[in-house]
């Protein structure tokens, strides 16, 4: 997929409102709907919260398993954007990779090495500092996780959750699910600092300006905003983005990970705002008066996109911490939900994960499989993160020769 590129960005902003508002003459009316709305929304989730219920929704993997997931989970599941899927993994197993990749990075001398690491500059606008996150994508517990039959058929019960047909084009197959490497966290009880203020991924003034993504929120900017399905897929493999270290080349239906250790609210980990469309807001917000014409509410090119309080404060009523975790959970949210990480950890254990997404095949994520697969096969840093290339000699770094035909596949060898 094309790199898209603006020469003048604060001319592209201005032309891009100016167009959006010609398209959508009451954009004010239409905010305040949205607005009321959403804020009602937040505050029902909060009011939930606060009483001690669940407002991120959990399934149990046998259930998917033997797929007698109910329509009323799916629909709750569509609504808050995010869901938690226990017992994935069985938690021996998960505690065991968790040994072994501290062995890997204790054995390869990482923390040495982080100390000369390329510079990820997109995390670099939030508020909050960068997370303890390790450029690792090749341990042997990755491969193991991301080839695994049960997370395999978790990704494609929820990419099955996409309209994957719609406006006459077969947008991707549910059922083929490549492998992005991402990387691992390992975050250390009494740390601080190390967390994310509120960002989506997936696209930052790209949603306002770049043609396909005006597609994929046609609805949210023709006023028709009730129409508007998160969860349709139309487009939304053909958007382009400004090039980027760490901004994600593949169509994701969820951002997801595993938990390797048992953690939850307090303990330096994720946060959600569990509201699927609320990015609805969030386009209409950076159109209102009060915003200037070359600004889109702080959004900035190459960057994850910052979700503030002096812009969306309604959003912040709902930004609810996951539920406890257990070793071998797994949890996702859809890309376009908002979430943050806790900057401070008061627990007792180490906050450690596996990032696993779910995507579905497509041409967009095929074409990244051929460029991804080289950095396998070589132990460097996969083509859309920094340059590390930090495993290229590393000792114990996965091989061939543990990949079942599953893990092949998602890797792209028959590609």
């Amino acid at each position: 997929m094309t790199a898209l590129k603006i020469d003048d960005l604060p001319a592209a902003i201005r032309q891009a409102k100016r167009a959006l508002r010609e398209t959508l003459p009451n954009y004010r009316e239409v905010f305040a709907e949205v607005e009321q709305a959403i804020s009602e929304e937040a505050t029902r989730i909060a009011g939930l919260r606060d009483r001690g219920e669940a407002v991120i929704p959990e399934i149990q993997f046998a259930d998917i398993a033997a797929q007698r997931v109910s329509d009323a989970q799916i629909e709750r599941v569509k609504a808050r954007g995010a869901c938690v899927i226990r017992n994935v993994f069985d938690p021996k197993l998960v505690e065991d990779w968790d040994r072994e990749i501290a062995e890997y990075v204790a054995r390869n001398d990482l923390d040495a090495r982080l100390q000369h690491r390329a510079e990820d500059k997109y995390f670099g606008q939030l508020q909050s500092g960068k997370p303890q996150i390790y450029g690792i994508y090749w341990s042997r517990p990755q491969i193991m996780a991301r080839q695994a039959p049960s997370l395999t058929a978790a990704r494609v019960f929820l990419n099955r959750l996409w309209r994957n047909e719609s406006e006459g084009r077969v947008h991707f197959d549910p059922d083929r699910v490549p492998v992005y490497a991402d990387r691992l966290r390992r975050r250390p009880p009494g740390s601080a600092s190390l967390g994310l203020s509120a960002h989506c991924d997936g696209g930052s003034v790209e949603r306002w300006i770049e043609s396909n993504f005006r597609k994929v929120y046609r609805h949210v900017f023709n006023g028709n905003w009730r129409r508007y399905d998160p969860f349709d897929a139309a487009f939304r493999p053909d958007v382009q983005e400004i090039a980027s270290p760490a901004v994600c080349s593949m169509f994701r239906t969820f951002q997801g990970w595993t938990a390797l250790t048992p953690q939850g609210p307090g303990d330096g980990t994720l946060q959600l705002v569990p509201i699927a469309n609320a990015m609805v807001y969030i386009l209409l917000r950076a159109l209102q008066d009060d915003v200037a014409e070359d600004d889109l509410c702080g959004a900035m090119p190459g960057r994850a996109l910052s979700i503030r309080p002096e812009w969306h404060a309604p959003l912040f009523d709902a930004l609810s911490s996951i539920p406890k975790m257990e070793a071998g959970d797994t949890v996702f949210w859809h890309s376009d939900v908002i979430h943050a990480v806790e900057d401070a950890h008061r627990g007792t254990g180490y906050s450690n994960v596996i990032y696993i997404a779910s995507a579905p095949a497509c041409a967009r994520n095929d074409a990244y499989l051929k460029r991804q697969l080289p950095a396998f096969l070589e132990g460097k840093s996969p083509p859309d993160f920094p340059v590390d290339h930090f495993e290229v000699d590393f000792v114990g770094r996965a091989s061939t020769d543990d990949l079942t035909p599953l893990g092949r596949a998602q890797l792209g060898f028959d590609l």
